[in-house]
């Protein structure tokens, strides 16, 4: 938790002036009950009004301080509480934004979301109590003691004796309550993740009619939410009663034995008035503390789960050896004996794969389900490292290459379509931020979707909606193969972007690659496709069945024939 809080460093004059305005507000509060027993005793039990006038204006301008510096003492405090939280939230994003893929596979979507919302906000809240009332509620406490002691030791014993117990009692409280809220915000993580999945698949469960089914399952991981929220609420309600009992009984031996004293002389009215004015403070302080402590373990829980991610290690950096003149220029491509598996698992999705690819060369890849076609494109742009083996891009191992230039010369279409809320122009500009109008449109005809962005009502300014709801599969499909053009790549990866695209469509695309100088690797199911490719990568359980031409392996690959036979029939293969 001390690591998060090292975030406060930038702002500690903020909050040292908060600290002492809180302190003066805390003294003068302090002060009150003395003057007030001084008023009683002095003044009014004396039928002196000049003691009662001086010390009641000394108390007002004490009121005027106190009320001045706690209005400064929350700016102060909101001040560091929100910068801090701005900071941490900033941080947390710039290292989520630095993971690899495998670092992802660790934290769900769903949990990172309530790390950088609701987490966060935790400690910012922690951090403005910090200032304003943490401290300040045990020193009250302390403070009311030592003054309690110093106006009539007697029944000031009184009021000290239940404070260790209670103190021992809290501490139990923030032991015990730290583990509930940590499940309270794990249990979170899961609503949220519910909540997700069925926003993002509302169609998808509207066509099956399975709107029951996970209106059940939310309201399933809702309650298990409710019932983690109440098992901690239910402690933090217990704290309560149980530190005013205590303080109530320490209120009545106070008055009880201030009775006696006031029969045998041994104190004064002001005195029990300001020993019951402080308990009645410490009771208010420790009821605070009560909260605080509740607060304080959502907190330390909140500050794990962002402290894993802080401290998450980056299993892809830039090497100690890599050497930054090292850029792609031609599209020159090897893998060199690679193998790979996925860092949660033991089976190897790669075995021993050994290919080589010319600059400005097609590569098709085909395979069954699971061969490994997109683990082996996201290996080029290092998204995974290698077990063992290398691949080479230009003659470098990958490895060698800073990651910001190998990715930058690199255009990547994934498997899943992305598209983000925004104009048409300003999703294919993402592939280069400064491209100008002209690059944008150049590789919005490359991608054959140029005709069809000037059909739009705003063209390249109409707004996709998220996720790309408002156009089709192959229109998203092609915008995204354009975001990868715009920045003129020298190696070019379609993960199966051709899938939804019509044979013409399709054929007239992979020609105008071809005036693109840049390797293409395209992942399709398609023949059409193949014909086109000058070699075909045909993988099968992760390993490299055959590699060549469509006319050779019609020939030479028994799995190559019977995907031709799958889409074109016996006849088809025994024309081919």
């Amino acid at each position: 938790m001390l690591n998060m809080f090292a975030y406060l460093k930038k702002y500690r004059f903020a909050a040292y002036v908060a600290l002492l305005l809180m302190i003066v507000e805390l003294m003068v509060e302090l002060l009150q009950p003395f003057i007030i027993s001084k008023i009683i005793d002095d003044g009014i039990g004396s039928d002196n009004l000049t003691v009662v006038l001086k010390w009641g204006g000394f108390l007002i301008v004490c009121s005027i301080i106190a009320f001045a510096a706690g209005i400064l003492s929350s700016f102060y405090a909101s001040h560091v509480s929100q910068s801090f939280g701005f900071d941490l939230r900033e941080r947390l994003y710039e290292k989520v934004q630095s993971f690899s893929f495998a670092n992802f596979n660790r934290f769900p979507e769903s949990s990172l979301i309530t790390r950088l919302t609701n987490d966060v906000t935790q400690l910012q809240n922690t951090v403005f109590m910090g200032l304003r009332i943490m401290l300040r509620a045990p020193l009250l406490v302390i403070g009311s003691i030592v003054m309690a002691f110093v106006v009539q030791p007697k029944l000031a014993f009184w009021l000290a004796a239940v404070i260790p117990f209670l103190g021992i009692f809290l501490l139990w409280v923030l032991k015990k309550g730290e583990k509930l809220f940590r499940s309270v915000q794990q249990q979170l993580d899961a609503v949220n993740g519910v909540m997700q999945q069925n926003l993002i698949g509302m169609r998808i469960i509207r066509v099956f009619v399975r709107m029951k089914h996970e209106s059940a399952r939310f309201s399933r991981s809702s309650e298990q939410l409710m019932s983690r929220t109440v098992a901690a609420l239910r402690l933090t309600e217990i704290t309560m009663p149980i530190v005013l009992l205590f303080m109530n009984a320490s209120v009545m031996a106070v008055l009880w034995f201030g009775r006696i004293e006031l029969d045998t002389n041994g104190a004064t009215v002001g005195e029990v008035i300001a020993i019951v004015n402080y308990a009645t403070r410490t009771t208010a302080a420790l009821s605070i503390m009560s909260m605080i402590v509740v607060n304080f373990s959502r907190a330390r829980a909140s500050a794990q789960r962002m402290e894993e991610v802080m401290v998450t290690e980056l299993d892809l950096t830039d090497s100690q050896h890599s050497d930054e003149s090292l850029e792609l220029r031609a599209g020159h491509v090897s893998f060199d004996n690679v193998s790979f598996h996925y860092p949660e698992a033991d089976e190897y999705v790669l075995r021993s794969i050994s290919f080589t690819v010319k600059p400005g060369e097609t590569i098709a890849i085909m395979g069954a389900t699971g061969s490994g076609k997109s683990s082996l494109l996201q290996l080029i742009p290092r998204l995974y490292d290698v077990q063992s083996g290398k691949i080479s891009v230009d003659g470098s191992d990958n490895r060698m290459m800073k990651l910001g230039q190998l990715r930058r010369q690199i255009g990547y279409v994934p498997q899943e379509i992305m598209l983000f809320t925004g104009s048409v122009e300003e999703n294919i500009r993402w592939g280069k931020e400064n491209a100008t109008r002209d690059e944008i449109i150049e590789a919005a005809k490359l991608a054959q979707i140029h005709e069809t962005i000037m059909k739009l009502p705003e063209q390249y300014d109409t707004i996709v909606g998220q996720k790309g709801v408002n156009l089709s599969g192959g229109q998203k499909q092609r915008l995204t193969i354009a975001r990868a053009l715009v920045r003129k790549p020298v190696v070019l990866l379609l993960d199966d972007s051709t899938s939804a695209l019509d044979v013409k469509t399709e054929a007239a695309l992979l020609q105008a690659l071809k005036l693109v100088k840049c390797t293409t690797f395209l992942i399709t199911q398609k023949i059409s496709s193949t014909v086109l490719a000058d070699s075909i990568l045909l993988l099968d359980e992760g390993q490299l069945l055959a590699q060549g031409k469509h006319e050779q392996l019609i020939e030479q690959s028994s799995l190559y024939q019977k995907i031709y036979e799958s889409q074109f029939g016996k006849e088809g293969v025994s024309r081919a």
